[in-house]
């Protein structure tokens, strides 16, 4: 029998599904969390609800919020199952479930009602999962677009605010106005610097509001960096019924998540926090060194697994690690030039956290996607490929694994150029890229040409010379003959 989820409802779900063995009653609100996605639902919002189960922090319930559109379609389903959320388990070895009731409410999607729960006194930390675009930077400098005409109309109208930074500010303004004090603000995105970043907006809006807010805020909010990690595909209709075959519930925004999280968080808070620790939650000095680690072999190592995976018309990227010659690949590119250029991370055997890395993208449950993989690589290489070429030749290293995932990369883009082709080139930048790919067939470093993606690369020549032969390679050889080559050397 189907049982639909609610409170209500708890006591008759099946045995093998976890259960909160805390009562709703018990628990006080002391985090409001803006943009209540699937990440946060498997990620800070499970992390509480186990700090609960263990009987802890019952203070520091979750209310939900969020401005734009979907906000409010997430709300409505939420709502009717008082606001509990099934998280499943992408196991391999077994699929779990759990049903999450960390979240007390969800905020109705208006400013001014958002701002007077802001400004309660309760909260004392304001957590972000808004996504990178909900920053609002410059592409082109890298820094804070506050020329924005959002941003300029917040700043304009503050007592009246749009955005989820004007929101916040506006709250913190009049909690000085009522000597309350101020609220952490964390951010969870999966953003390098995420808390120096969302510290950069803050400041800057408040500045070009009123100096003596500003230097308030400088001086009572704090800002703490994050790194969080747990693959968290979108659900569809085939997410909610496969949890109906599964484990008999009714839930119409269930999230299926990989069993592995990790969140590692700056303990620097203004106004307390609850002691994640409790739960595996790793507070550090400095966040830097472990996003390093994750940016370059688990966004570096998607990237070169994705190429070749594409060319070789793999869907799924269980089946891209099942390949012999990408698995190998992967594995030599990350231990001879991707490890040696991180510095030591406090507790961590690179070799382990690598082990970790292949285990989750080789789980069939998880069923993450090639194509996905290799969406907008136009903004994703320079940020988790180039970089780590560069220090590879800054020390003296070779990069020539490396050169071989932006050959690869090349070598795809020229099939955008070819009729009936079964691949899609999406990404920002996709004819620009096709065209240069395809001129590259002939002389290989015009497609490095584009100095806006590759800067100061395209000029160095161990790289040039390197990508050249690699390309040259695949164009004459195939993938699989170039990655037999490589592995050889």
């Amino acid at each position: 029998m189907t049982i639909k989820l609610g409170l209500d409802t708890l006591d008759a779900l099946p045995p093998n599904v976890s259960k909160p063995n805390y009562q709703r009653a018990m628990l006080s609100p002391g985090i409001i969390h803006i943009g209540v996605g699937n990440f946060h639902r498997a990620h800070q919002a499970v992390y509480l609800d186990k700090l609960f189960n263990a009987g802890l922090a019952y203070d520091w319930a979750i209310r939900g919020a969020g401005i734009k559109s979907y906000d409010s379609v997430m709300r409505e389903k939420l709502k009717a199952q008082d606001w509990l959320t099934t998280v499943v388990e992408l196991d391999a070895k077994g699929l779990t479930a759990r049903v999450c009731a960390s979240m007390l409410d969800f905020i109705e999607n208006d400013a001014s009602t958002l701002i007077d729960a802001l400004t309660d006194s309760q909260i004392r930390i304001v957590s972000l999962t808004i996504t990178e675009g909900g920053y609002f930077m410059d592409d082109k400098t890298g820094g804070f677009n506050l020329a924005h005409d959002e941003i300029q109309r917040d700043i304009a109208n503050i007592d009246s605010p749009t955005t989820v930074f004007g929101l916040m500010i506006a709250a913190l303004k009049r909690r000085k106005e009522q000597n309350k004090p101020a609220f952490t603000i964390m951010s969870c995105d999966n953003i390098p610097h995420n808390g120096k970043i969302a510290k950069r907006v803050v400041s800057e809006m408040a500045a070009a509001i009123d100096g003596d807010l500003a230097q308030w805020i400088d001086q009572n909010v704090t800002f703490p960096n994050s790194m969080v990690d747990c693959i968290t595909p979108a659900t569809s209709e085939q997410e909610r019924q496969r949890l109906v075959t599964l484990f008999d519930i009714e839930d119409q925004a269930p999230v299926f998540c990989e069993p592995f999280r990790q969140w590692v968080l700056e303990d620097d808070f203004a106004n307390g926090r609850p002691p994640l620790e409790e739960v595996g939650v790793e507070f550090v000095a400095d966040v830097a060194p472990f996003e390093l680690m994750k940016l370059r072999i688990l966004n570096g190592g998607h990237a070169a697994i994705a190429y070749p995976g594409a060319l070789f018309g793999i869907h799924f990227v269980h089946d891209v690690m099942a390949h012999p010659l990408i698995s190998l690949y992967l594995k030599k590119l990350v231990t001879q030039e991707v490890i040696p250029t991180l510095p030591s991370v406090p507790g961590v055997d690179f070799d382990d956290y690598f082990a970790v890395i292949e285990s989750r993208f080789a789980n069939p449950e998880v069923c993450d996607t090639v194509p996905r993989l290799c969406q907008d690589a136009s903004n994703r290489l320079p940020k988790f490929i180039l970089p780590t070429i560069v220090a590879n030749l800054e020390q003296g290293r070779d990069c020539a694994g490396l050169a071989l995932v932006v050959a690869l990369w090349c070598r795809l883009c020229a099939e955008g150029d070819v009729a009936n082709s079964k691949i899609t080139i999406d990404d920002p930048q996709a004819k620009r890229l096709i065209k240069q790919a395809s001129m590259a067939k002939v002389e290989p470093a015009i497609f490095l040409q584009m100095t806006d993606i590759f800067g100061t690369l395209s000029r160095n020549t161990v790289f040039v010379n390197h990508f050249t032969s690699m390309l040259e390679m695949l164009w004459a050889s195939g993938t699989e003959k170039t990655l037999e080559w490589y592995l050889k050397q």
